[in-house]
This record gives structure tokens, sequence and C-alpha cells, in this order.
């Protein structure tokens, strides 16, 4: 008799498991371990949200919405993107609420994809799109991005990696990992590019709100880049409502309608707790996202200058809340820096060949805990970089 495995699609079964979650399961079963690990905000969803589905629920709304999602919510998101990046949607056919941002990718590349099509992925990314494309059927080209640059997309590396079959790219800006950010300036040559070479774009842009110099430019914005672009969006980040799971995606309604159809056979609709309180947010919680912007800004600056202060060098993040620092001088790989750093100083972090091409050499640190918890990190890691790493690699030296 065969194995259940034998059942399974070849694709999935090669499918390595996320190397996120590998140090947050890790890291969960401590309690004496720090972890920097998981994008998952150390704040509470605002109250006036939680109070609204309170409310919503004692009232007795805990049935299915329509399959694109709650229109009040959907026109203020509209609403919303206007204001906030200067993006207008029709909410009744531009708009559609998903289960979080995750269904939101999948359902654009579901959409999009035909055998054979390649889709370009910047890297380091989010650990989620490879598989994603995959799952559906792609061919993944990654598009490796260079600290040099700062880890932003540049139009010379673009144009290498398009060829007659590459139908989409994945942009995620600001970045998880990198906390890289593009200007409009940046895009400009990004947007002429996907315009000349009929390219769509799948814009994650779930940490728009958190750009912490100046405001958050979308390449949807840009000449001839709306009908082309899909953005991805959601309140995990930005509203700390990660375990609500409500994202959305925007873009022209030929494209929406599509995926529109997918959505209704697999997910139906978002929870309609997590659309109420959505609602709320965005009516009376945006003090709360500024709040919480503002602290995550200040632990920003305090926490990348304290990893070059410990030795590991560190650009600026300047958007998201990851620090994506060097590792090189340590002599470790980025696995064996984790998986050392997890088990001798209780402190869990990312490897950051988990990324992709380039990711190797530097690990991911989410400054989205506290202050203090920050502050113990950076002492841990520093006792653990003298004690350890340092003290191993001096004997090293005087034996050779």
């Amino acid at each position: 008799m065969k194995t259940t495995s034998s059942f399974l699609t070849s694709t999935v079964q090669v499918m390595p498991p996320s190397g996120i979650r590998q140090f947050f399961n890790a890291a969960e079963a401590d309690d004496e371990v720090i972890s920097l690990g998981v994008g998952e905000p150390d704040f509470v969803t605002p109250q006036c949200a939680i109070d609204a589905c309170k409310r919503a629920l004692e009232h007795g709304r805990t049935m299915y919405t329509p399959n694109e999602g709650l229109m009040e919510l959907r026109e203020g998101i509209a609403d919303y993107l206007h204001a906030g990046f200067q993006l207008q949607y029709e909410p009744s056919r531009e708009v559609l609420v998903t289960v979080g941002g995750s269904e939101a990718i999948d359902l654009a590349l579901r959409a999009l994809i035909s055998p054979g099509d390649e889709i370009i992925i910047p890297v380091p990314g989010y650990v989620a799109y490879a598989p994603l494309v995959q799952l559906n059927g792609g061919t993944v080209v990654e598009l490796e991005l260079s600290a040099e640059h700062g880890f932003k997309l540049t139009a010379d590396a673009l144009q290498q990696a398009i060829t007659p079959r590459t139908k989409a790219i994945v942009v995620n800006f600001p970045s998880n990992p990198t906390g890289a950010v593009m200007t409009h300036e940046d895009w400009l040559p990004i947007a002429r590019l996907a315009v000349a070479h009929n390219l769509v774009v799948i814009s994650d842009e779930m940490y728009a709100e958190l750009t912490y110099n100046g405001r958050h430019t979308s390449v949807a914005s840009l000449p001839g880049m709306r009908e082309r672009t899909v953005i991805i969006g959601g309140f995990s980040k930005a509203f700390a409502m990660t375990g609500w799971r409500v994202g959305y995606l925007c873009g022209d309604a030929g494209l929406v309608s599509a995926m529109v159809k997918i959505h209704q056979y697999t997910a139906l609709c978002a929870p309609i707790m997590g659309q109420i309180a959505a609602i709320e947010c965005l009516r009376n919680g945006l003090g709360d996202r500024d709040v919480m912007r503002q602290a995550y800004d200040e632990r920003r600056q305090m926490f990348v200058q304290g990893l070059s202060d410990i030795g590991l060098s560190c650009r600026d993040s300047q958007g998201a809340f990851y620090a994506f620092p060097s590792i090189t001088g340590t002599g470790l790989d980025s696995q064996q820096f984790a998986e050392r750093l997890l088990r001798e100083a209780k402190v869990a972090v990312v490897p950051g060949h988990v990324f992709g091409a380039g990711g190797e050499g530097f690990i991911r640190c989410s400054y989205a805990a506290s202050s203090a918890r920050l502050s113990e990190a950076l002492e841990r890691m520093e006792r653990w970089l003298q004690t350890h790493v340092r003290a191993e690699g001096l004997h090293a030296l005087q034996n050779s």
C-alpha cells in the first residue's frame, strides 16, 4: 500500500515550511525567550473597534456578508486610500475585502497565472510569495536586491529579469524583511518598464502607514500604472488587527471581478466581526494608529542604533517594523546565528536566507516589541556576541 504522502502533489511535497514560523514556534515554547521573529504588533486592537464588535455581536450580527465585503467597509477603504495615498477606486467594483492580506495575494496570483508564466519576485522578500506562485502553477524568477542600493528595486535589475514569458512582478514596499522604501522618483523607471513590457504589478502595501520619512508612495499612483496594478492592503499591522483577518485588494474592475469569482468559491467572505471592527478603525481609530506608528518610529531609532553599537552593522530601516542587520563579521551563517542566539541567549530572530537570495549574511529582527524588551534583547545579544562568538573567533585565530 502506498503511503499517504504519495497522494500529495510534488509541489507540496518539496515545499519547505515557513522559516519564520520555525523560530516563532520555538519562542512560544519557552517563556524566557524574547521573540523578535514574527511581525506581530505588541499593541492591542483600538478599543473603539473592540467595542464596536461587541455591540454588533450583541445585536446578532454573525452572518455572511456580500462576497466583496460590507459596502460600508469598501467605501471606507476607498476614502482612506484617497485621503492618505492619492489613490481612487470605485467601492462597488474595484475594492474586495479579503481574509487578511495573504488571501488577497493568493487571489491575485490565481487570477493572473497561466501555465508557463514567469512571476518576478524581488528578494530578500516575504516568504509567502514564491510558494504561492508555485502553488498556482507559475515559475518564480528571483530578482536579487542589493544592500549597496539599500535593497531598493532598480530598473537595471528589473530589465535583466524580464523575459517574453514574464506576466507580473510582486513588490513589497515598505519591505518585509529589509525596511526599505521606494520614493516617487524610485518608482518612475520601474513604472516605465512595466508599461513597456505590459506587466501587471502586485503591490503588497501592508506596511504603507509605517513609513517614517515622508509619505508612502504607491506604484499605482504613477502614470499608466493604475490599470495594471493590484494593491494589497489590510488592517493587521497599522491597526494591530493580525488575528481579525481583514485585508483588501484594489485594482481595475476587470481584474478585481475575476478575483471576486475565486474568492466566492474559496473563502466566500471575510469574517463579519472583523469587517465591523475595521469600519470602526477607519472612523475613529486613526488616532490610535498614529500613536502606534510614533512608538514604532521611536523603537526603530533606538534599536537600529543599538544593533550598530553592539557591532552588527545595520542600515536605517525606513519603513515597516523590521531591522535587517548584517552578521557577516561573526563567522556564522544566518541559520547558525539564529539557532545559537535562540539556544544560548534566548532571543529569537529570523535567519536572512529564508527570505531568498541576498538574505544570507543578515537576520531579520522585529522591533514591534516593547522598548523594554528590545533593550533587554540588545543586552542579551551583546553578552552573547562577546562571550560566545567573538571569544570563539579569537581562540580560533590564536590556534591557527
